[in-house]
């Protein structure tokens, strides 16, 4: 064989000797995937709802203050003849000085119309919603991580067999040349072993690109380079049967769990509008202090509590319009949550039957493989003693290369398939998976800000 041309075909599969397995990638991507990073901060903002919702229960406490320069000029007296006095002259003051108010005024609100109790539940519910969404989220980010993972497993094995069919195809060429040249065989046979090679060659060139490809994709969803990823011992534990695969995913699903609280949420939201219908009442307390308010050196305080009853009569029809509208949106959000169980029951379907696909199809091209190393190798005996032509061999030699690379395809789809499966059903979470890393708690954000009063907190827990 060419130096070479070996020492190129060597140098294009320079991998390391061992690579990073599926749950390693799994656990880096968990921990820094943007699209993951996004969808927490999501989460961690409407937790906030819950206190926006709460705030209507507490009071409101305003302070006022301000200050008047005041100018006063006053003139006493007219100057008018007096027969006992005289002539009486008048007096002038003039007053410059500054007055000053200070005042606290607190409201409390006693009823609402039942509209904090709705908007309580609405937050609750939207929140819940998030939650599944972020599970949404994190499956299906584990679910691309194991994709592009696969894909390059596929594009390891795929370039793998391509240089080794180049490098037989070179020894087969070298073989028949060698024959060629004491008459064992024809200028054809040599020809048609140079032609399988330089199809070799473009075959090869192609898994190079599709491994460079793969190398990409890995980095774009996992965030860092794999030169080579470890081929999975085995498939991930799934449901043993259809039937419990849909039972599964009926009651774990994160997709169908983000549209019945959506579903929720409108509905409280239809409430909270209602609510606006409804009279306020509210408790309202003021006491101020002026300075310097009829003159110098003047203090007066003063005090009122006032309990204040808005009846809402007519305000153009906009709240009933509103009203309207939100009832039509619970409808819609009700027939989402219709059609999110059966777009998750036609994905478990699907998957399911990839898996099988995958199973059988694997199977089959195991056996076909065995068979073919055996045809192979028959043919091959059968060559050197004249029974068979260069063709033959060159046949039988392709017919086991693809069988190899269908095997490889086999496998990989049957391992995505499975992870497909696990999305659909609600298992394919880093807790469900065991990844060695710190699970995030979405309901530690929560607690800490529900019952908050004040505070400016950057939590990105």
């Amino acid at each position: 064989m060419n130096k070479k041309l070996c020492a190129a075909l060597l140098a294009a599969v320079a991998l390391p000797a061992c690579g990073e397995t599926l749950q390693e990638a799994m656990a880096a991507a968990y921990g820094g995937n943007p699209t993951l990073m996004a969808e927490r901060a999501k989460l961690r903002s409407t937790d906030e709802l819950v206190p926006q919702a709460l705030s209507n229960w507490r009071p409101q406490v305003s302070f006022t203050g301000n200050v008047t320069r005041s100018y006063l000029y006053e003139k006493i007296g007219t100057g008018a003849p007096n027969q006992a006095a005289g002539t009486q002259p008048a007096v002038t003051e003039t007053l410059l000085y500054n007055n000053q108010t200070i005042g606290v005024q607190v409201t409390q609100p006693l009823f609402r119309g039942f509209r904090t109790v709705a908007q309580t539940r609405q937050a609750e519910a939207q929140i819940e919603a998030e939650r599944a969404n972020l599970q949404v989220t994190e499956s299906q980010v584990l679910l691309n991580v194991a994709t592009v993972y696969m894909n390059l497993v596929q594009a390891q094995a795929v370039l793998q067999l391509s240089i080794n069919n180049e490098q037989v195809l070179q020894r087969q060429l070298d073989a028949t040349d060698d024959r060629f040249r004491v008459g064992e065989v024809t200028r054809t046979d040599v020809a048609q072993a140079q032609s399988r090679l330089s199809a070799a060659h473009a075959d090869r060139t192609q898994a190079e690109g599709g491994l460079r490809t793969a190398r990409a994709a890995y980095l774009q969803t996992v965030g860092h380079a794999a030169d080579k990823a470890a081929s999975p011992d085995q498939l991930p534990l799934v449901p043993a049967s259809i039937a419990e695969a849909q039972s599964t995913a009926i009651e774990a699903s994160p997709a169908i769990r983000f549209a019945r609280f959506t579903y929720q949420a409108a509905v409280e939201g239809v409430d909270l509008i209602e609510g606006e219908l409804l009279p306020q009442l509210a408790l309202t307390g003021q006491a101020n202090r002026y300075f310097n308010f009829d003159g110098p050196n003047s203090i007066e305080n003063a005090g009122q509590v006032t309990i204040g009853v808005t009846v809402p009569l007519y305000q153009g029809g906009q709240e009933y319009a509103r009203l309207r509208a939100q009832k039509q949106t619970a409808g819609q959000t009700r027939s989402q949550l219709d059609q999110a169980q059966r777009d998750v029951e036609e994905s478990v379907t699907a998957a399911w039957e990839s898996l099988q696909t995958g199973r059988a199809r694997r199977a089959s091209f195991q056996a076909q493989i065995k068979a073919a190393e055996i045809a192979l190798e028959g043919v091959q005996r059968e060559s050197q003693v004249g029974s068979r032509t260069v063709l033959d061999v060159l046949n039988a030699e392709q017919e086991l290369l693809t069988a190899q690379v269908n095997e490889v395809q086999a496998q990989h789809d049957e391992m995505v398939a499975a992870y497909q499966l696990l999305n659909g059903i609600g298992k394919l979470t880093a807790e469900q998976m065991g990844l060695a890393v710190e699970l995030y708690d979405p309901t530690l954000h929560y607690e800490e800000v529900r019952d908050k009063w004040v505070g400016f907190g950057d939590s990105h827990r």
